[in-house]
């Protein structure tokens, strides 16, 4: 697809010809994509622009703002573009290894925490990994509600790895947070108490059919779950029982449908307390169980 033009002379029609090319494509968010591109083009805060739609927008903006446009339109997603992504609070760097850290992935944070509560409370120095880390934002995110656990996060891509530590230097937990390139649960030792992974889980004949977005722009190793979508949850249920200890934690991201086959998996491996967690769109997201 061509290129878009912006031909806007002021930030605020600069904007609505963005939010209009948006929504012509059909992209589900136009207006809040066209805003966090002229953001990102002009280089300001969300306050600077409201206090000025009026001011014009220089040569070298407008050629952003062209590229920005571009791209989108061909269904690079909003996060690729910038560079980063927010999750629980923080900034994350992408880079090609790395998945785009998305909403309902909280949702795996927020079970954690949940069970850590009442198992004992937050403030135990808990040992975490988190296996398949992307940009490591499962495990920072824990970190920052846990103050004295330490975790290790293990993905078998060495730029993701990069980009882990990145994040968790500029988080401020490269301290606590330690990243390995790895296979899973391999070069894991046991006593760990808790385990948590946001695993490939598309099943080969489904990978044509996501989202541009996704399919054309996230790595295929960060979502290809074999034929049914369950080898990665297969290869970690062998693990967890030599690497939790007891009454240890494990919670697992899921996707549509496999709430059942993967809680079957943790009763296999002589897991007990297993439950399903929904996300903010009442979607199951999350099974977990614990170690007896």
């Amino acid at each position: 697809m061509s290129a878009v033009t912006i031909a806007a002379e002021t930030r605020g029609q600069a904007f609505r010809r963005l939010k209009a090319a948006f929504a012509d494509a059909g992209i589900e968010t136009p207006e809040l994509d066209a805003r966090l591109l002229l953001l990102a083009a002009l280089g300001i805060s969300l306050e600077a622009l409201i206090g000025d739609w009026q001011a014009p927008l220089s040569a070298a903006e407008r050629r952003r703002l062209d590229d920005h446009a571009a791209r989108r339109l061909s269904r690079e997603p909003v996060a690729r573009i910038l560079g980063r992504r927010e999750f629980w609070s923080f900034d994350y760097d992408l880079n090609a290894a790395t998945l785009v850290p998305r909403p309902e992935t909280e949702t795996l944070v927020a079970a954690v925490l949940d069970l850590v509560g009442d198992a004992g409370g937050r403030d135990r120095p808990l040992r975490i990994a988190d296996l398949g880390t992307g940009s490591g934002c499962i495990l920072i995110s824990l970190l920052s509600e846990l103050p004295q656990a330490t975790g290790i996060g293990i993905d078998i891509v060495p730029e993701a790895i990069t980009a882990a530590r990145n994040n968790a230097a500029r988080a401020g937990f490269a301290g606590r947070a330690h990243f390995i390139v790895g296979d899973y649960a391999a070069a894991l030792k046991p006593g760990l108490d808790v385990v948590v992974s946001n695993p490939p889980y598309i099943a080969g004949r489904d990978l044509n059919r996501l989202m541009p977005e996704v399919r054309d722009h996230d790595p295929l190793e960060a979502l290809a779950g074999g034929r049914d979508g369950l080898d990665a949850y297969r290869a970690i249920a062998g693990e967890l029982p030599r690497l939790l200890g007891a009454g240890g934690i494990v919670a697992l991201e899921i996707g549509a449908g496999q709430e059942g086959a993967v809680s079957s998996l943790l009763k296999k491996a002589r897991f007990e307390e297993i439950r399903t967690w929904c996300d903010l769109a009442a979607r199951p997201r999350v099974v977990s169980g614990r170690r007896p």
